[in-house]
């Protein structure tokens, strides 16, 4: 390490530029606003003809389209794809080029005074919805908005076409058709948006910098919405056929020209049986249950594309096929067995794995994994906080997982019979029972925001600590080694149950990652145990890992690159080669299948386009993939990670597996210990407003949903009632309730 990096001073003055901010060139910053400005205007233009056709004026301008695209090749399905499936693949290759273009990290010069975020400003707290930003709340009105203009706009086109000469029986019956039709239609859109948040690595979660695990709500929002619509579809036809007496008949019919019934049955059947099994009671009572159902997805899609032809389902095609790309590159890497480097029993009852991974492989503080356990379920996967910094090796990961259910508590109990199986001085070396694992991820934010705050307050409930003490390790590694980061002061919060999980503090030790750090970086510790009302006997050692019981496995292979979040010019090559291989397909199979043969049947042709999705990806995307796992182990090879490297980590681990007092540096004055209380939030902001005066302060919060609630409350009321010389906190949640 340069002598020079740590002695230079890293507590700046707040009116000083900090020396290692990015510099921008004027080329750089000119390609990205155009690209911005672009994608923008593709996607105004988009929302604006959802928008819009539900009015009058849009059948105009279907019309136009249809007469200008008609004549084409693909006829009216190709009209549909470059409406509304076109939009979605061209943002998605512009965000490709943004992000390239934006490299690695970015920092930026600290602002001259604190502003309001709509992304961190949290507006409803409590409800259905759970914290919602204010940027979040105004995407929910616009769907909102949205719905409300299209039923009213169906609903009077709908009026309009009932004939005065028709019974009343008649007009009902017309009217609820209608109605059925258009709110079918509805859900079609929501459903164009319903599967981007799940696409785990997807390009347009990276571009807004939104992890998987908060766009997940997204998903679930978006999810009650469409089968609310799609449901109301199917009732209104249900009672139209009811009235005409021929529900039976209908139900049964599958239409070669037009709508096919019996198909749309199938998937709203198997959308109704994911939408139960979803809601939170039922989640909770039994997960697996909502896991396993969810897979009905398959089912859901191929037969809403059997329902409604090829050109309608065009309208949900782009979303449904970027989740088909990142579903298959997960696939991809979870196949690979690795194997777990070493797996320790802390005594608080919380287990920390460590997984060997190449070198090259990227991820932040606060990514995640899924994860499974191949000796406890071939079936079951779970996801994780990343509890090390990629600072910490190159060549492992950990993760920290408490007990909170079977397959847990399986975890925990294979661990603990194994190491009490063998003698202690055997207890390293390859036990009988081994461990492998499969991975998919690491998934996150695409840029390190906790590095981006001068001031950061860390609230954790819980294991919820487990990404907080990677945040620790990753500043105390930068600010030893002078890597661009900003936090001055890091203000950390801690709710626990009992007094024996305070020991999880120790897995960091601060001294040694970045000796005499306090007089760099100000770090402030409360810790308050609320179902002990006065300190344990051996309450010096609350913070020390006093005993545990530990194996460590052979070395094995690390976990797979080949991730959404991965290579960015692989991944957009892989998306690129995906897509113009689905144009290809979709024009061999118009001039050599479609056309000669004249294959008409709507649902017929809505299967080949599911077809040519499915192969696109499967040929082109796939021999993409093939060259990029190769490239990475011809890399890997060259530069002799495998051995070398995995070697020379998992022998730290081993080091360290042995159970010893290894209590926290920090200055007693720096650790507040508090029992038989909860955080105090309004009292707690005010005394960091009164310390820090006139800044931006980022507030991240991972912990049950009643501690992130009260906690952005409070920051709502401090923001609209905060003087003009306190902070400004900035909400952000760090949740895996998936």
């Amino acid at each position: 390490m340069d002598a020079n990096s740590v002695q230079q001073p890293l507590l700046l003055s707040p009116s000083v530029e900090p020396s290692y901010v990015k510099k921008t060139y004027l080329l750089t910053s000119l390609v990205k606003l155009i690209l911005k400005v672009v994608m923008w205007v593709v996607f105004i233009s988009w929302v604006a003809i959802a928008f819009l056709l539900p009015g009058e004026f849009s059948n105009q301008i279907i019309t136009l389209l249809f007469k200008a695209t008609g004549g084409t090749i693909f006829g009216f399905t190709g009209s549909f794809l470059l409406l509304f499936c076109g939009p979605v693949l061209l943002i998605s290759f512009l965000a490709f080029a943004y992000i390239v273009v934006t490299g690695e990290e970015e920092f930026s010069k600290k602002k001259s005074s604190p502003s309001f975020r709509l992304w961190t400003f949290p507006v409803i707290v409590d409800g259905p919805f759970g914290v919602v930003s204010a940027a979040e709340f105004i995407g929910i009105l616009l769907f909102v908005v949205y719905v409300i203009w299209a039923v009213y706009a169906y609903t009077l086109r709908a009026l309009s076409m009932i004939s005065d000469q028709l019974s009343f029986k008649e007009q009902s019956s017309f009217f609820l058709e209608i109605m059925g039709l258009r709110l079918g239609s509805v859900g079609i859109f929501c459903l164009a948006f319903l599967f981007l948040p799940v696409a785990r690595g997807s390009v347009l979660l990276r571009l807004i910098d939104i992890p998987f695990e908060h766009a997940t709500r997204y998903h679930v929002w978006l999810g009650h919405l469409t089968m609310v619509l799609f449901t109301l579809h199917g009732l209104l036809y249900v009672i139209a056929w009811t009235i005409q007496g021929r529900l039976v008949e209908q139900i049964l019919e599958w239409k070669d020209i037009g709508i096919a019934n019996l198909p749309g049955v199938i998937s709203l059947l198997a959308g109704l049986l994911m939408w139960v099994t979803s809601l939170p009671p039922v989640r909770k009572i039994n997960f697996e249950l909502f896991f396993y159902t969810h897979q009905l997805y398959v089912v859901f899609v191929i037969f809403l594309a059997l329902h409604v032809g090829d050109f309608v389902f065009c309208i949900s095609a782009g979303g449904i096929f970027l989740f088909m790309l990142d579903r298959f590159l997960r696939f991809c890497q979870s196949r690979k067995i690795i194997e777990i480097i070493s797996a320790k029993s802390l005594p608080c009852g919380t287990v920390e794995l460590v997984l060997s991974k190449p070198a090259n492989l990227r991820y932040n503080a606060l990514s995640f994994v899924f994860l499974q356990v191949r000796e406890l379920s071939w079936l079951q996967w779970h996801p994780f906080s990343v509890s090390s910094s990629p600072l910490d090796g190159k060549y492992h990961m950990s993760v920290l997982i408490k007990v909170l259910g079977e397959w847990t508590a399986k975890l925990r109990g294979n661990i603990l019979n194994a190491s009490e199986a063998m003698p202690e001085e055997e207890l390293h070396l390859k036990p009988n029972t081994k461990l492998t694992a499969s991975v998919e991820g690491p998934y996150g934010h695409e840029l390190p925001y906790h590095l981006m705050y001068e001031n950061l307050v860390l609230v954790a409930g819980g294991i919820g600590i487990s990404p907080f003490l990677a945040i620790l390790s990753d500043i105390l590694h930068r600010v030893r080694e002078g890597i661009p980061c900003l936090p001055r002061n890091v203000f950390i919060i801690w709710a626990v149950k009992k007094s024996t999980e305070i020991s999880l503090l120790s897995t960091v030790d601060m001294e040694s990652i970045c000796p005499s750090f306090s007089d760099k970086l100000n770090v402030e510790t409360h810790i308050y145990v609320t179902r002990e009302s006065e300190p344990p006997l051996e309450e010096g050692n609350v913070l020390s890992t006093v005993s545990s019981s530990a194996l460590s496995v052979s070395s094995g292979c690390a976990m797979s690159g080949l991730v959404g979040t991965g290579h960015k010019l692989w991944s957009g090559l892989y998306l690129i080669s995906s897509t113009l291989g689905f144009i290809i397909l979709m024009v061999l199979l118009q001039v050599f299948y479609i056309s000669p043969y004249g294959i008409s049947k709507w649902w017929y042709r809505g299967l080949l386009l599911m077809a040519c999705m499915t192969l696109s990806i499967l040929i082109f995307g796939g021999a993409v993939v093939g060259l990029w796992h190769l490239w990475e182990t011809r890399l890997l090879e060259s530069k002799g990670y495998e051995d070398d490297g995995i070697k020379v980590d998992k022998a730290h681990h081993n080091e360290n597996a042995t159970p010893k007092d290894s209590s926290l540096k920090n200055p007693s004055k720096s650790t507040l210990i508090k029992y038989g209380a909860r955080p105090d939030f309004k009292e707690i902001l005010a005394y960091l407003s009164k310390r820090w005066g006139h800044v931006d302060a980022g507030v991240i919060v991972c912990g049950p949903p009643t501690l992130q609630a009260s906690l952005a409350k409070e920051i709502r009321s401090h923001s609209i009632r905060r003087e003009r010389d306190y902070p400004i906190f900035h909400f952000n949640s760090h949740s895996f309730d998936l």
